[in-house]
């Protein structure tokens, strides 16, 4: 056995996956200390765990959620799909075990994604929620689901008031999650960027954005309605009131993801997302 130290997040709701770690617990322990294993749908503390590598076996969500819990710590992450598309999660059961040795002893390295930090500002200033976010950070209209209105500024400056529903502020890892959905661009994980999407603007004029990652967003929020939200990844969410400010930078901290050394990140779009495939195209 190395010196190097693994701890284990996996998400025990997707099928097979708790079972899937027991049987290989014993084939890790040859390779590494394994630190411990953690349930993603628990609230375990992982403040000061010391480990080389995580290894999450879930899906995309499984992963974003460790990223928000593990990158302050620096802990590279690589992602065994449990789940259905596997976009960060792209090893297999198999490729894990094919590239793991190599991984351990540094020949294959993570690229660390540039993450936010979103931090909600009441009417009186006070700062009441406050979240990390490794994908996006989206506000929702909401129920009942009548058009919003938002002021976005890059620092002192005003871009646009968007009227719609809603924006989607993502990383380069979230660009191609619901931004690219909206009509946002693809952004390659390494970059240092922001994307501010509007979603259904209420007019043809306005157009997703791409920012400085050492840019500062803010949103003050106009109109709303009573059922707007701010969500996190997908997973974390807030409400919101009219008056508020959502303070959007750059996170102190990057997510260490290791991706699938047999493929490349244009080819992951090719091959999960059929990125620019002909309607024509047969396989």
């Amino acid at each position: 056995m190395s010196d190097k130290r693994i701890i284990i997040i996996v998400n025990t709701d997707k099928a097979g996956a708790a079972e899937q770690v027991e049987s290989l617990r014993p084939w890790l322990a040859e390779l590494a200390e394994v630190v411990g294993v953690v349930d993603v749908l628990g609230d375990e503390d992982l403040t000061g765990i010391q480990a080389d590598l995580c290894i999450v076996f879930g899906g995309d969500g499984t992963l974003l959620a460790s990223a928000r819990r593990l990158a302050p710590s620096g802990i590279a992450m690589m992602g065994v799909n449990m789940g259905k598309l596997g976009f960060l999660a792209d090893f297999s059961i198999e490729q894990m075990t094919e590239h793991l040795d190599a991984i351990l002893e540094g020949k294959v390295r993570p690229v660390d994604r540039m993450m936010l930090q979103v931090n909600l500002v009441g009417g009186e200033g006070e700062n009441s929620f406050s979240s990390p976010a490794a994908n996006d950070i989206v506000i929702s209209a909401g129920t009942p689901f009548r058009m919003i209105e938002l002021c976005i500024n890059r620092g002192e400056d005003h871009i646009a008031t968007y009227m719609g529903d809603g924006v989607v502020v993502a990383t380069p890892t979230g660009s191609t999650g619901y931004s690219l959905s909206a009509g946002g661009p693809v952004l390659e994980p390494s970059l240092e960027a922001m994307v501010i999407t509007p979603v259904a603007p209420h007019t043809l004029s306005m157009r997703p954005v791409v920012v400085s990652g050492d840019a500062i967003v803010r949103i003050t929020t106009n109109r709303l309605n009573p059922g707007t939200t701010l969500v996190v990844d997908g997973q974390v969410s807030t409400p919101l009131v009219e008056g508020q400010i959502i303070e959007i930078r750059r996170a102190d901290w990057t997510a260490g993801i290791i991706s699938n050394p047999g493929g490349t990140f244009f080819r992951t779009l090719i091959d999960k997302l059929h990125w620019a495939r002909s309607p024509h195209h047969k396989e």
